[in-house]
């Protein structure tokens, strides 16, 4: 170890007993009667010496006043390097930033919030392209099916799927494979409970941008229900996994940042090249008194 490093972690005796030095600095940038009393000094150099004060501010709690002292070498004056006021090892401490696209959590978006989407979002892909190949991302692609199967090896109770082509395949694919299927008033009757929770009319939909018909997240379902509903694939909406109307929406909504403003109306016209006639007296024809009570001479000022 070389002497400098060993003279830096003692305390020079000057700096170290301008205690007084250091408090007076540490009032006068603080309020009167926070300073309090006088908890260690700290060597930080060669003649560099920090001098710590307890903080009795009840906002800060376990904060300390640091006031550091130096001198110029082979000098007996002791002068003021800075104050500041720093943590302790028990202060409270605000939480660590973090991006809001971290903090953001399902349910945080209201009513007209909006929410854009990254243009690399992986929740999203490419509608045809009129490609025969598709995307790497896609869930028709090569590399997305083995991705399945490997996840999926473990897995031994699978449902038997009827041979393409035969009346069990379309009755399957149809939806209707069951003893019962619902009636056209059970249809109607879950359509409306719905449409009142994820419709139209609720303030959410009021305040989209645009409807779920045209947005990325919408996963379309089978049957005459898929005609007027969708399930909503987007984590962040207030929605995410329910059954929505295709005119309900979010600020979610998967084109948020690039959907064209509303048409505002077009300015009133004020036609001013027109004039109204507004005769000055009335005419003989009109009015209680007859015309031949007038007198002949003009009244009043003309």
């Amino acid at each position: 170890m070389s002497a400098a490093t060993t003279r830096s972690r003692t305390p020079d005796r000057l700096c170290a007993e301008a205690v007084d030095l250091a408090r007076a600095a540490a009032e006068e940038a603080a309020a009167p009667g926070v300073v309090g009393e006088h908890v260690s000094v700290v060597a930080e150099g060669d003649r560099v010496v920090t001098h710590f004060f307890e903080c009795k501010d009840p906002a800060y709690r376990g904060w300390r006043w640091a006031v550091t002292v130096t001198r110029a070498s082979r000098a007996k004056n002791v002068t003021l390097d800075e104050t500041v006021l720093l943590p302790g090892s028990e202060a409270l401490l605000a939480p660590e930033w973090v991006p809001w696209s971290e903090r953001l959590r399902p349910g945080d978006l209201g009513p007209g919030d909006l929410l854009p989407t990254d243009a690399d979002d992986l929740r999203l892909e490419p509608g045809w392209t009129g490609e025969d190949a598709p995307p790497p991302n896609s869930v028709v692609s090569t590399e997305m099916a083995e991705l399945v199967e490997a996840e999926d090896a473990d897995v031994t109770d699978r449902t038997v799927v009827p041979a393409r082509g035969t009346i069990a395949a379309v009755a399957e694919e149809l939806g209707m494979r069951r003893a019962r299927v619902l009636s056209r008033y059970g249809l109607h009757t879950a359509a409306d409970r719905w449409d009142e929770s994820f419709g139209a009319k609720t303030p959410m939909a009021q305040a989209a941008p645009a409807s779920c018909v045209s947005c990325g997240f919408l996963v379309a379902i089978g049957g005459s229900l898929g005609q007027a509903f969708g399930v909503c694939a987007n984590e962040f909406s207030p929605a995410d996994g329910r059954l929505v109307s295709l005119s309900y929406g979010c600020g979610g909504h998967s084109e948020a940042a690039v959907m064209p403003k509303p048409l505002r109306p077009a300015p009133p016209v004020l036609d001013s090249m027109a004039a109204d006639e507004f005769p000055l007296r009335p005419t003989p024809d009109t009015g209680s008194v007859p015309s031949a009570d007038l007198p002949s001479a003009d009244l009043g000022h003309s």
